[in-house]
């Protein structure tokens, strides 16, 4: 697929670290409009006592706010199983489309199963305003992105690009920091591979922004790169790395790697684009599936 690329659009990118979960959420504005998307938000979640606010997503909100912005897009580059997102909060107080990849509705049927979600669950997809395809184009203002599907760390995974900003979810992280895991269900190294492939083929002036940094080696915290910085120094698949090669780490390392601490509240909420589940009596509620992941 020929994707449209436009590298004379230069968005405005804000970006705003989640220490707790080591995430990145951007604020992406038309210089000339002022409108804007927010992609990757999150929602705070003390999972321990069972608490949820939204100091991040206030943070978010009240930079727009600030601005004088208008709010076109709340963008989720696929199912986070480490964060949840705090789309639909920001969209009540602000407005703006949530999108999401197609392929949610593969997430959630996988993870209906897994949390015995009952038939009140729309497994459709339904939660999002808009399902985006591969090479689907949106507007923010009077920018236009588009998203490129890039399957491997989960079947969802998309990345997107607006101008010479494109925002890679887990596809990538910064050279130091390799690749996203594969052992999810529905994971593959091998779609992973060649997802990034299809990313670094992108111009190699082309901005990089990560959705997540763990500062490797206690470094300072980072999340812009390029596509030219990712094909030379990326620990996992830069320097010609094959794909052999890299399906053969990524297994090995995959399996000893313990399961992210918020990954059960954060499928089942962001499965469901954002909202909390609940019981029969309408009140939030969590489930542990024992043995189940």
């Amino acid at each position: 697929m020929t994707y449209p690329v436009n590298m004379s659009v230069k968005p405005d990118v804000s970006a705003h670290f989640d220490e707790a979960t080591n995430t990145i959420s951007y604020i992406v504005t038309d210089p000339e409009t002022q409108h804007c998307a927010i992609i990757d938000s999150v929602m705070d979640i003390d999972y321990a006592a069972g608490r949820i606010t939204h100091d991040h997503a206030d943070q978010l909100i009240a930079e727009i706010e600030k601005r004088g912005l208008t709010l076109d897009w709340i963008i989720e580059t696929h199912v986070h199983a480490d964060h949840l997102s705090a789309a639909p909060y920001i969209q009540e107080r602000l407005g703006g489309k949530m999108g999401v990849g197609e392929r949610i509705i593969e997430i959630q049927e996988t993870f209906g199963k897994i949390f015995n979600e009952g038939t009140e669950f729309q497994r459709d997809g339904s939660q999002f305003d808009a399902l985006f395809k591969d090479g689907d184009t949106y507007q923010i203002g009077n920018m236009h992105g588009f998203a490129m599907l890039t399957p491997g760390h989960t079947p969802a995974c998309m990345v997107h690009v607006i101008g010479n900003a494109a925002f890679a979810g887990d596809t990538l992280f910064m050279p130091d920091g390799g690749s996203a895991r594969c052992d999810f269900p529905g994971g593959d190294a091998g779609q992973l591979y060649d997802s990034i492939q299809k990313v670094l083929s992108l111009p190699d002036e082309m901005r990089l922004f990560m959705c997540h940094d763990y500062g490797p080696g206690g470094r300072t915290i980072q999340w812009e790169t390029t596509v030219a910085e990712q094909k030379a120094n990326n620990i996992h698949v830069g320097g010609g790395k094959s794909r052999d090669e890299f399906i053969k780490f990524r297994t090995e390392r995959d399996a000893q790697l313990s399961m992210p601490k918020l990954i059960i509240p954060s499928l089942q909420v962001n499965m469901r684009g954002g909202e909390v589940p609940t019981d029969k009596d309408g009140n939030p509620v969590l489930k542990v599936p024992v043995n189940g992941l």
